[in-house]
């Protein structure tokens, strides 16, 4: 069975609204920062760090995109965005998921990226094993 983990911009978030662009724009700086960090230490850090190329199905690239692994023990994580209807307002959230043949590998890389993002946005995040990380200022 799939597992599901989600970033949710919540009052006091960085931003108010997500699209797919924006969380492509989030992993490209991610990649782009690892391979700062890669050239400071003369190493392929970026590679190591981001071993997956984004990847759309046609006629669903305003719906979903996919991180397919370059290389074992990588395969799939599929990010979508979508509204929820929390009380009387409704939340933004970034939806990540784990295909039934995703490794543990995917997993870890998943929640790296859960957390990277989350904390850039100053959002909610839950992960999948069900707890919470709230980077986000609360009161």
């Amino acid at each position: 069975m799939s597992q599901s983990a989600y970033i949710s911009l919540v009052q006091g978030s960085a931003a108010a609204e997500i699209s797919l662009e924006d969380v492509k724009q989030q992993l490209q700086h991610y990649r782009e920062q690892t391979g700062l960090t890669g050239q400071q230490l003369d190493w392929n850090y970026a590679e190591a760090a981001f071993p997956y190329s984004i990847e759309t199905k046609a006629g669903e690239e305003d719906r979903w995109f996919f991180l397919k692994g370059r290389k074992p023990p990588y395969r799939y994580i599929l990010f979508g965005t979508g509204l929820r209807a929390e009380g009387e307002t409704t939340v933004p959230y970034i939806h990540v998921v784990l295909p039934d043949d995703a490794t543990h590998g995917d997993k870890s890389k998943a929640n790296e990226y859960c957390k990277w993002i989350g904390k850039r946005l100053l959002a909610e995040v839950k992960l999948f094993n069900g707890r919470t990380l709230y980077y986000n200022p609360r009161k």
